[in-house]
């Protein structure tokens, strides 16, 4: 069992910083397991940030600490979101104040049409995309907006997770192995998306095992290694760096 240390830090870190995303020094647990350990990064408006490692490292975790899941616990540290404490909130707060979370199983609701899925995002506000907007953007949704979500392929799946995360006035997009078991063909459908949604404007961190795929895609690139960040700079230089490569992430 990991101890966890002692925080006794009176510092206050103030998102002063031109990044719209800052994540400082948090420290989270599952029960007394030290999961993310003085994990530090900042995003940019409308950046796409690959956050990577081995299985294990933390990467998911992160994500959750920063969507404020409650699990892992979020001990020490601070996450700021357009000068918002998101360390503060609670989950549903945190999804109010622009936080976006696509999990890795698309938790599609059973029993529900597609369409029926995207309305159920858009009950309380902030609302986001409208539904012409979102079918315009995944036309195949549009096609099948009367079929029950979870009859989908594993691709369009994806995709209706992505447009429900969208039909909130999300900020930030956090998307969680959005290519695990998809063909490369719509591996690469879903990037051209994310790229639209970029230029939209939204903040993406994309959490992948698909390494090179997620570094194509992003501008920059946080890699995690037993929790901590041991990597933070260009995506570009990450693919270019074959020691760094096989030293982190086994490619």
């Amino acid at each position: 069992m990991t101890v966890k240390p002692d925080f006794n830090k009176n510092a206050n870190h103030a998102a002063t910083a031109p990044a719209f995303l800052d994540v400082w020094e948090i420290e989270a647990y599952y029960g007394e397991s030290y999961i993310v350990q003085n994990v530090s990064f900042k995003v940019h408006e409308g950046e796409i940030l690959a956050l990577l490692g081995r299985n294990g490292a933390g990467k998911t975790s992160t994500l959750r600490t920063i969507a404020r899941l409650g699990d892992p616990q979020l001990q020490h540290g601070e996450i700021w979101l357009d000068h918002q404490p998101l360390h503060k909130m609670a989950s549903h707060e945190a999804s109010q104040a622009g936080i976006g979370l696509v999990p890795e199983d698309r938790r599609i609701i059973a029993g529900l049409t597609v369409e029926e899925n995207l309305q159920l995002a858009q009950i309380a506000p902030p609302i986001g995309w409208s539904l012409e907007r979102v079918y315009e953007l995944f036309p195949r949704l549009g096609e099948r907006r009367k079929q029950e979500g979870v009859t989908l392929s594993g691709g369009e799946q994806q995709m209706l997770s992505i447009a429900r995360a969208l039909c909130r006035d999300i900020k930030v997009l956090l998307l969680d192995e959005p290519y695990e078991g998809l063909a490369p063909v719509i591996v690469q459908e879903i990037a051209k998306t994310l790229d639209v949604i970029r230029d939209q404007g939204i903040t993406t961190i994309i959490v992948e095992q698909n390494a090179v795929a997620a570094l194509k895609l992003a501008d920059r690139a946080v890699i995690l290694d037993t929790g901590s960040v041991v990597y933070d700079g260009s995506a570009e230089e990450v693919l270019n760096d074959e020691k760094l490569r096989a030293e982190y992430l086994a490619i």
